[in-house]
């Protein structure tokens, strides 16, 4: 490598970890992580911090390498041109290479009262206003979740676990996602819990009030609290950024990760998509995406040809509470079929599926932080001193970095 390669990874998901910690290997090659929060976000466990039996945070320090710089705001525009982050605080970051790493949340549900009533649990701060919600409202009191992928199924049953009245109104299909022999476990779970599902094709919610939803059919379900979880989106920053996307909003890359529009941004996560191999939004594909994203950059660094992504999936695990789960095992392509682990057994298969992608976090950090004990990234030391805000830069890249692929 000639001279310092200085690449920004947006976005603190396990996308954007993964792929931080992977370039922070290499020497010559400086790390700069821009995130709106200063702590990682275990978002499959988000559903837990809602019922209180995990907090779903862990400190960046231990999950993502010491010589990585972490920038705690928001990425407002990406100039592709000049290279270059502006952030909402002010102030801008520099780079040669980008990983664009932003993630997704809640999609706009486009229903009369949904945005003004309806509660979210797919970030960090939806889940601990709704846990704050509910624990203001009577245990008694009617609760509705709309929507029965795995999001809502995961809520619906860890509610109802913990003594809550819970509703799940599936729009379709209970857990369209599941191979229709897998539904039944979950089904009778559910039941066992106390879920009402309400399911068929005019089981979807037209309206959401203060107090209540109304259904297709014209049903009108009482509702303390109201919870969406049908759908997801993602930022809206490569749009605003003048870069292509497709209808979702999703970055459009090639099968090397990188942006139809600019050799030098390259996607990690739910947040790109490769329209001719489409891959389903999960942490499964965001921690395999990550380290593809890391060995683009790398290899363009030392002026090699990127490799296609290769992607690998093996099924899909639900908690249904704390006592019982489902897995659904698929085909390495994703393809669901009609093997699966249900019960207690599979409650514990989940529960070492989120600990053991956790290790992969750890391990990655101890592996950067292991290059960065060698002196590569000067004196940057523990976690809050390489925590900042940041500043207006106007670096010019170090000869030799900025170079065609």
């Amino acid at each position: 490598m000639n001279g310092n390669v200085e690449v920004v990874v947006v976005g603190g998901g396990y996308g954007g970890v993964t792929a931080a910690n992977s370039l922070a290997r290499r020497d010559g090659v400086s790390v700069t992580l821009v995130n709106p929060r200063p702590d990682f976000v275990e978002r499959i466990r988000l559903h837990q911090l809602v019922t209180g039996s995990d907090d779903a945070v862990e400190d960046f320090g231990k999950v993502m390498g010491g010589n990585v710089r972490l920038v705690v705001d928001t990425a407002t525009r990406i100039d592709a041109a000049e290279r270059r982050v502006s952030l909402a605080r002010g102030g801008e970051v520099s780079y040669d290479y980008l990983v664009y790493a932003v993630g997704s949340g809640a999609s706009g549900p486009g229903v009369p009262g949904a945005a003004e009533f309806a509660h979210s649990v797919s970030d960090l701060e939806g889940a601990q206003r709704l846990r704050s919600t509910l624990a203001a409202t009577p245990a008694s009191a009617p609760v509705t979740v709309v929507g029965a992928g795995p999001t809502g199924l995961e809520t619906a049953a860890e509610l109802a676990e913990a003594g809550r009245r819970v509703t799940l109104v599936c729009g379709s299909v209970l857990g369209p996602s599941l191979h229709a022999r897998v539904r039944r476990p979950v089904a009778r779970r559910l039941a066992k819990v106390g879920v009402t599902v309400l399911e068929g094709p005019r089981a979807r919610v037209t309206e959401v009030t203060r107090d209540g939803v109304r259904l297709d059919d014209g049903r009108e379900l009482s509702s303390a609290v109201t919870i969406w979880t049908a759908g997801f989106r993602v930022p809206d920053l490569a749009a605003r950024s003048g870069l292509r996307t497709d209808t979702e909003g999703r970055l459009l890359t090639d099968t090397t990760l990188t942006s139809v529009d600019d050799e030098r941004i390259v996607a990690a996560g739910d947040a790109g998509v490769m329209p001719d191999h489409p891959f389903r939004m999960s942490c499964q594909a965001a921690v395999q995406l990550g380290p593809a994203a890391a060995d683009t950059i790398l290899r363009r660094i030392a002026g090699k040809k990127a490799a296609p992504v290769r992607m690998y999936f093996a099924g899909q695990c639900l908690s249904l509470g704390r006592d019982e789960g489902v897995t659904q095992f698929s085909y390495p392509n994703d393809k669901v079929n009609a093997l699966s682990i249900s019960g207690g057994l599979g409650a514990g298969i989940k529960e070492i599926a989120c600990r053991f992608t956790l290790g992969k976090l750890v391990s990655g950090a101890r592996k950067a932080r292991s290059r960065g004990s060698r002196g590569s990234r000067g004196s940057r030391g523990s976690h809050g001193d390489r925590t900042e805000r940041p500043r207006s830069e106007n670096r010019t890249a170090p000869s030799g970095t900025r170079h065609s692929a």
